[in-house]
């Protein structure tokens, strides 16, 4: 937000369609990447692992395209991309170097998709109910900051995604974005904690 013309800070609040399709394969494939990460609530593994060999490569690619996926402009793919048909435009992977990956979602791209789109709306009804608190949460973070430390915030940008992990808490995901579990955003005081060392990071 502007702020007497500079400095400016941007944050952005959403749960992502791509980043909670990502995690729920995460799930269902046994996948320990990014190991400080919490799980999801109620969605574990489905099916048979693959052979270790082969499930260390489907977690180096699961990797690769979580990068890619939380900020793509930060880990662009070297090789162009290509839609997997099951996921209807939801889902773009390297055309060579994700072979493994893309094999072992399709099965699972009916539930995950459904799930996305569950959880997905479910952050749209909170943040709603909220009635404009998503700005105010940040912006009285900011302001306390500013107090704290005695000057005008940084500018920076920040973006926010609302996951429903099990645990609650706030994690970094990228170097501008971090992931925070849906029930600490719904409780004012406590995201407001949590979040404040984010802000007083960047600003």
């Amino acid at each position: 937000m502007q702020a007497g013309g500079t400095p400016s800070w941007v944050i952005r609040e959403n749960a992502s369609r791509s980043v909670l399709l990502a995690l729920y394969l995460r799930e269902v494939l046994a996948i320990a990447s990014p190991v400080e990460l919490p799980r999801l609530r109620d969605v574990g593994a489905v099916g048979q692992r693959l052979e270790i060999d082969q499930h260390d490569l489907l977690e180096r690619q699961w990797r690769a395209w979580w990068a890619m996926t939380v900020e793509p402009e930060a880990h662009p793919s070297v090789v162009p991309l290509e839609l997997v048909d099951a996921y209807d435009t939801d889902v773009a992977l390297p055309v060579s170097g994700a072979e493994v990956l893309a094999a072992a979602i399709v099965p699972h791209a009916e539930a995950a998709r459904a799930w996305a789109e569950w959880a997905h709306q479910g952050y749209r009804t909170a943040s709603a109910a909220r009635r404009g608190d998503s700005y105010r949460a940040y912006a009285g973070t900011i302001a306390e900051h500013e107090r704290e430390v005695g000057r005008r915030a940084h500018s920076f940008e920040l973006n926010v995604e609302v996951v429903p992990f099990a645990a609650p808490g706030v994690w970094w995901i990228g170097a501008m974005t971090v992931a925070v579990t849906d029930s600490l955003r719904s409780d004012a005081s406590a995201f407001d904690d949590a979040i404040h060392p984010i802000i007083a990071e960047l600003a």
